[in-house]
């Protein structure tokens, strides 16, 4: 079985609902995934727009996330540490959980939802950063899973 990553808000290539970018609520979407890897301690999850001006943005850093969890639903809260013992990193908004795209006005720009199955914890802080947190994965990937959102002004 592979990793496979979903979400109920749009489907992979299509657009982003207002409601899950700056220009809404700025909530997180949701997400559901199956297939996860005998073997899995953890997940991490990254979003990011490599379409962004100044070169790959990043929205959304987080990681040890329980290994049976199949779902996050929408509107994580941007705590550092989540009730299920989740830790969320620094986006480049500068600030904990997930921000939303908001991008210059022009052509649609791409975000990518990449779901990272591992075999351990990350031995991470809170507001750790999307670098930090591919550092501290290599060598404990199991699998791997993407989503892809489009958003435009």
């Amino acid at each position: 079985m592979t990793l496979d990553l979903t979400s109920s808000a749009f489907h992979d290539g299509e657009a982003i609902p207002v409601k899950y970018t700056e220009d809404g609520e700025d909530w997180s979407p949701p997400l559901i995934w199956t297939g996860t890897p005998d073997g899995t301690a953890s997940l991490a999850l990254i979003c990011d727009d490599p379409d962004a001006p100044r070169g790959t943005w990043v929205h959304w850093v987080l990681f040890n996330l329980p290994a049976e969890l199949q779902k996050l639903n929408e509107h994580v809260p941007v705590d550092g540490l989540l009730d299920n013992g989740a830790r969320q990193g620094k986006n480049d908004f500068e600030k904990l959980g997930y921000g939303g795209p908001a991008p210059p006005a022009g052509k649609p720009h791409r975000y990518f939802f990449k779901l990272h199955a591992l075999d351990t914890k990350l031995n991470l802080p809170q507001g750790a950063s999307k670098e930090d947190l591919l550092s501290a994965m290599q060598k404990h990937v199991l699998g791997e899973a993407h989503l892809m959102g489009t958003y435009q002004r």
